[in-house]
């Protein structure tokens, strides 16, 4: 009888942090890397022939992922987030992605470790973008 009041006090201290936790807003998603069923298209096409593709979002654990590339000719110039959850680790690994995009030219990159369900989430958007400035 004397270890059963501190099995219990201490069972429910350990409990109280679970009771309390809160999942974060906007991820109600149980989807991993689901495309969205919107197809990608040029949405723009400037005076110095850039066009400008929306590629299909993207639905992670952790928020939807949708991404803009601007093409001059076949060549990638620029590409830009549209939407990325809000979590410092995919904020943290957004300027990486960017970079690994323009130096390969293509959705071939590698995943940014400690963000692996947005980096799958942007390749798999990024290459939709790809397909459709393609077709």
């Amino acid at each position: 009888m004397k270890r059963a009041l501190p099995v219990l006090v201490l069972s429910v201290v350990g409990l109280v942090p679970v009771w309390r936790y809160q999942p974060p807003t906007g991820t109600a998603s149980t989807e991993v890397a689901a495309p969205a069923s919107t197809p990608s298209v040029p949405s723009a096409t400037s005076s110095s022939g850039a066009v400008v593709v929306t590629g299909t979002t993207v639905r992670t654990d952790k928020g939807d992922v949708q991404v803009e590339v601007t093409f001059e000719g076949e060549e990638i110039t620029a590409v830009r987030m549209l939407k990325q959850p809000d979590h410092p680790q995919t904020t943290a690994a957004v300027p990486t992605l960017v970079s690994e995009t323009l130096e390969a030219q293509s959705a071939d990159i590698d995943t940014v470790s400690g963000a692996t369900l947005t980096s799958e989430g942007y390749k798999e958007s990024l290459q939709a973008a790809i397909d459709a400035k393609g077709a």
